[in-house]
């Protein structure tokens, strides 16, 4: 595979063991593991402290405390279906040639207060959703009856609101019922008491819903992280404007923004910086009032141009440092500003900064989060290809590929530049290739990382 030389989104390309510019490498200082800088990132992130959300707000947040239940869900007895409550005896043996005949005395609708006791011969026509009158003990579906004396179709009704109060008539059941039929007991959902939610749940649309039901109006809760990413490089331009001589679009900052989003976070892009020292650090002063996280792309090589690092390393606030991998070996990490803000500087390169978004970004937030699954999944999955795949010795590769979870094999798509940035589109996983190996031969089991 060819190093990672290739031109990139900026001027910060990762060099490969042969490069004359690798200088640090070439001085004997140490290559930082994959494992290493993550586990020095994550020691550094803490999660974000507790705050009380309203419900809609709190979607995608991790809740701190165990939800109980304050009322049974549902809080009564009520009818599942639209039909007749009746008892059990009366219509027991009904048929459609010897229905029974009862006595209707009354409408309930859902939400209905002072209900119609149902006697022997009785029943009250129900709405779904509408509380079991006293006396009744179940409710025939208005299909297995006549829909009342005088109403004609028996698979109509009228709306309770259109049926005089106290309204009277006679309905045929053709059908028997057991007790309970077609009614909803109270606290078949959960009952009062019992845990809702435990701590560490992700806030769904199915959880917020259970909360709304049992009647919190908020719930507390480890905000979403806001995560702020700077894309540098003088040779930047935004998407849907016209390019220059030797400028290109600037891809990065929107690449990383959606992954952010994705990973849980609330995204701030900002557009591209230039190669300037002060543009840069004003830039930063004045997204850390918004940011939980700051995520640069760029500059972080060792060209005459690599502003992130000459500017972030002058301040002694951030490390910079050389990874045993590919994409991606340079690396800045540290805290700034007063609040002493997380900072994740990765390469320019479009696939170095999205696998290193991947692998150091994409844990970073869900720390802040305060989530115990901070990792895409990994699985094992046979190499599909039709040669062997190299690789740099000493130095972790991720390959992009297609996983195929019903044969569990898993394809390279696109070589190992690191600007192959149509191949990444395409893929769905990273192929990992360990330190030790300098190849991995067709029918090879490998790591995969899973993407989505």
């Amino acid at each position: 595979m060819s190093s990672e030389t290739a031109p990139s989104q900026d001027h910060g390309h990762d060099h490969g063991p042969g490069d004359p510019c690798a200088g640090p490498e070439r001085d004997g200082a140490r290559l930082w593991s994959v494992d290493e800088h993550l586990a020095d990132i994550l020691a550094t992130v803490r999660p974000l402290e507790p705050i009380e959300l309203q419900l809609l707000d709190a979607q995608g947040c991790v809740l701190v405390e165990d939800v109980t239940v304050p009322v049974a869900l549902p809080p009564f007895d009520n009818s599942s279906m639209d039909g007749y409550a009746v008892r059990v005896a009366d219509v027991a043996g009904a048929t459609g040639e010897f229905p029974a005949v009862l006595t209707v005395v009354g409408d309930v609708a859902a939400g209905a207060g002072g209900l119609p006791e149902v006697g022997p011969g009785q029943a009250a026509r129900i709405m779904t959703g509408a509380p079991l009158p006293p006396g009744a003990e179940a409710v025939v579906p208005v299909e297995w009856t006549d829909g009342g004396a005088g109403e004609g179709a028996a698979t109509g009704m009228r709306a309770a609101s259109d049926a005089p109060e106290g309204a009277a008539g006679e309905v045929r059941v053709h059908r028997a019922a057991e007790a309970g039929a077609h009614v909803r007991r109270t606290g078949s959902d959960v009952r009062a008491g019992e845990l809702a939610l435990a701590a560490g749940t992700v806030l769904g649309p199915p959880q917020l819903g259970l909360l709304a039901a049992i009647g919190r109006g908020t719930v507390r809760v480890r905000p979403r992280p806001r995560v702020v990413v700077l894309s540098t490089g003088s040779e930047l331009v935004q998407p849907g404007e016209e390019l220059g001589p030797g400028q290109i679009h600037d891809s990065n900052s929107f690449a990383l923004a959606a992954a952010a989003r994705d990973a849980g976070a609330l995204a701030y892009r900002v557009g591209a910086v230039a190669d300037d020292a002060e543009s840069l650090r004003s830039t930063i002063e004045d997204q850390l009032i918004r940011a939980d996280l700051l995520v640069t792309t760029g500059g972080v090589s060792v060209g005459a141009y690599d502003v992130v690092k000459e500017t972030l390393a002058a301040d002694g606030q951030v490390d910079f440092r050389k990874l045993a991998m590919q994409p991606g070996k340079p690396q800045g990490f540290g805290a700034i500003g007063a609040e002493q803000i997380p900072l994740l500087a990765l390469p320019g390169n479009p696939v170095s900064s999205y696998v290193s978004f991947e692998l150091f970004v994409r844990p970073a937030i869900r720390a802040l989060m305060g989530l115990e699954d901070l990792h895409r999944p990994v699985v094992r999955a046979t190499l599909k290809a039709d040669a062997p795949l190299s690789s740099p010795p000493g130095r972790r590769q991720y390959l992009r590929g297609t996983y195929d979870a019903e044969s569990g094999t898993v394809t390279p798509v696109g070589g190992a530049g690191s600007h192959l940035i149509a191949a990444l589109a395409h893929a769905d996983a990273l192929l990992v290739v360990p330190e030790e190996r300098t190849a991995a031969d067709p029918g090879e089991e490998l790591d995969v990382v899973l993407l989505g």
